[in-house]
This record gives C-alpha cells, structure tokens and sequence, in this order.
C-alpha cells in the first residue's frame, strides 16, 4: 500500500515524457513538410532540359528526389512545371547525388493537375537509402503553327491554328487558349489518339487580338484529364477599318456645294482607328475620267488642298484608307461621294444678287395674286348686291288689263311680264 503511489507517479511521468516526444516530433515533421517550399524550383540533369534526373534546388543547393511513394501524377507535375508537356515515363535512376550530407525531397503527393511541384505535399528526407533518386521522361509540349503565312487579318475573318503532339500519350481533346484568359476559346476533342488537330477561331473581332498557345489532355486516374503544359505562342494581330467621313471647307457666301472659281478650298478625310504607315486616297469622279490624290496618314485625318478651284476640280469626292500590315494590305470602303461644282464669279450673277432677284419676283407674284383675288371678291360682292335689288323688284303684279306678273327664280336674273288671252298667257316683255 505505500509503494502503490510510488508506482503511479513513475507511470504517469513516464507518459507525460511519451506525449512530449510525439508532438516533438510532431512538429519537426511539420517543420521539414513546409520548410522552403517556396523555393522549391525543378530541373532535369544527365539528359536534356526534357528528360533526366529530377533536382529540385532547397537551401540554396540542388537536391535529389527519393522515389518512395513516387508516381506518374507526380511525374506529370515535373513536366508541366518544366514546359515540357506531360511525362510520358517515370522510375528511378542509377546515379546517385553525393556530397554530405545528403538529402532528398520525399513523400510527394500530387493529384496531376497542379501547375508546379512545389503545389504538391512533400517532406524533406536525409535517410533514402533503400529507395533511389527519380527521373522523368517527358513528351514535351505541343507546338501550335499557323498554316497561313501570315499573322494578320481583317475582322470577321477566320484564323486556323494547327495544334501537334510529337510523341508519347494519345490525347482526347485539344484547347487553344488565349495569353490572359483562364479558359480555352476553342477545344476540340479527337478520337484514336489523333496526334494533330486544327483549332478554328471564326468571326474575328479586335478583342481577339493577342497571344495565343495551345494544350492537349490525356485521361488520368478515376477519369480525370490531366492537362499538358502549353505550347509556343503565336500572336496575331485584327484589323478593322472603318468607312471614312469626308467633308469640305470653303467660304461661308458659297452656296452648299459650289466653289467659286478661282478660289481655294479643302477636303478633310478622318477615320478611326489610325494604324501606323496607313493612307489616305482621295478620289475625283469626272465624266471624262477618275483623278486620285493620296497623302500619308500621320494622324486620324488628313486635309487635301486645293488652291485654285478650276474646273477640271468638278464631280463627286470620295476618300478611302489604305494600310499594309505584313505581307498584307487593307483597304477600308469608301466614303459618301461628296459633290463639288465649281461656278464663275460674276458679280451680277453672285449669290447674294440671285438671291435678292428670288426674292423679289416672289414678292411681286404673290403682291399680283393677292390684287387679282381682291379685285375678284369685289366684283362678286357688286354684283350679288345688284341681284338682291332687282329681286326686290319682281313681285307678283298685275297689268293693266289685269294680267299678273309671274316672276322668274332668283338665279335667272329676270322677271317674264305675262298677258293673257282666251286664257292663255304670253310673254309680252322681259324685265331684267
């Protein structure tokens, strides 16, 4: 009984000690699970930049890579962190790194999708003795071409890329991704392991101007697709040209569209947007021919003089812009026609004069109609008052031999003074 307590506290301190060690231990394997992860930069040695013994740099040195617990995701993540499109074998080597002491990246676990290996959980390990160092063989990345020989088009154009898989995995779908945007533009799935495809991106507009790259995926584990790295970039460049506006300057007395002869006068074209080395031309439509001027486009517009209007400067003014981007040249559509004619500067015949000539015959017609009709309505009204009169004056009567006067209605304008005989009446006399 008085050894009883004795004992307890031995087996209590002795579990205290226990339970230190484990989180002692404990928190020097979290310590080496995240210990520089962030510099944890990969290489491939004894081979080329795609193919080798896998070193990642740790502590300011390269260290190897233990392959326990080793897999091909974790492969798969090496080559997508090296550009090198996904790993098409993977295993130990038989060279080993030397130098004390030695350490190795251990325990790596990847799902396959992550963009570096530094993503993906790992420790640091100074005892790989039973294991060996990895290597990784990659396919390397697709390569995107365009089988046109040129970089530029117009808008609502089409552009074709071509995307190629040299050698190594059977993809089932391929992405053409543009450089700033996280999800693909076009994909296009293939069948039997399909080794190149084309990757169509119809209808351009401006904002499809950029960079572009593609990736290919295969089927990873639980029927995932794992995504390769992404290829060369090719960028493109989207032109669209707009119908230009065109206009004219010339003195304020002119009628629109009349230059005097003799006089100067410009024309202005302007269109946006304003590529680099554009131009603009400027075309007269004559009866007896088409003249055309052309001037640089340093900026938006450009302003075509003409000193001394003469009449060989006649007809109907349309601009357009011109500009060669590559091996390619652009045209825009041309604008309204414009019409100028140019007339004699008479002073009799000037435009104010016409003008006060216009004005004033109008004023006399319409001074003659306004006579005309008031004269008009004087004589009706003269005349309706005679009417009245005269009405007045045919009532019925009787003669002196005892005839009545019939008169006859309003708008005859006459009475008949009637006379009978045997009953029988006769017109003796018309009363107007």
């Amino acid at each position: 009984m008085k050894h009883a307590p004795q004992h307890r506290g031995c087996v209590m301190r002795r579990g205290m000690l226990s339970t230190r060690l484990f989180l002692i231990l404990i928190g020097c394997c979290i310590s080496v699970w995240y210990t520089d992860a962030s510099e944890l930069d990969v290489r491939l040695v004894g081979g080329d930049r795609c193919s080798g013994r896998v070193e990642v740099q740790h502590a300011g040195r390269w260290v190897g890579v233990c392959n326990h617990a080793w897999g091909v995701s974790d492969a798969h993540v090496v080559c997508r962190d090296l550009g090198c499109g996904l790993a098409s074998s993977h295993g130990g080597v038989s060279d080993r790194l030397t130098g004390p002491p030695p350490l190795w990246l251990s325990h790596v676990k990847c799902v396959g999708n992550e963009a570096r290996l530094k993503r993906c959980s790992h420790t640091f390990s100074r005892n790989c003795t039973n294991h060996t160092d990895v290597g990784v063989h990659c396919s390397r990345a697709p390569i995107l071409t365009l089988p046109s020989s040129y970089n530029v088009f117009s808008a609502g154009e089409a552009v074709n890329f071509i995307c190629t898989v040299l050698n190594g995995h059977k993809p089932v779908s391929f992405h053409l991704y543009k450089r700033g945007t996280g999800t693909p533009l076009v994909t296009q799935r293939v069948e039997n392991g399909q080794k190149s495809v084309e990757l169509t991106l119809s209808d351009l507009e401006t904002s499809h101007q950029g960079s572009y790259s593609c990736v290919y995926s295969i089927w990873g584990n639980l029927l995932s697709q794992l995504h390769s790295s992404q290829s060369n970039s090719i960028n493109i460049i989207v032109v669209d040209l707009h119908t230009p506006q065109i206009w004219y300057n010339t003195s304020q007395d002119t009628p629109a569209g009349w230059v005097f002869k003799g006089s100067s006068f410009n024309i202005t074209c302007t269109t946006q947007p304003h590529y680099p080395g554009g131009s603009f031309q400027l075309r007269l439509i004559r009866p007896n021919g088409t003249v055309r001027h052309s001037l640089p486009a340093l900026s938006s517009s450009v302003t075509f003089s003409f000193p001394s209007a003469q009449a060989l400067n006649e007809g109907y003014y349309c601009c357009l812009y011109k500009v060669q981007l590559g091996e390619r040249m652009f045209t825009s559509r041309e604008s309204q026609p414009l019409p100028v004619s140019i007339r004699d500067t008479d002073p009799l015949l000037s435009p104010m004069v016409i003008s006060l000539l216009v004005s004033a015959v109008t004023f006399v017609i319409a001074t003659g109609i306004m006579l005309i009709s008031f004269r008009m309505l004087c004589r009706r009204k003269k005349k309706l008052a005679e009417l009245e009169r005269e009405s007045r004056t045919c009532e019925y009567s009787t003669n002196s031999a005892g005839r009545p006067v019939i008169p006859l209605p309003f708008h005859s304008l006459q009475c008949l003074r009637l006379t009978g005989v045997d009953n029988t009446y006769v017109v003796l006399t018309t009363i107007k």
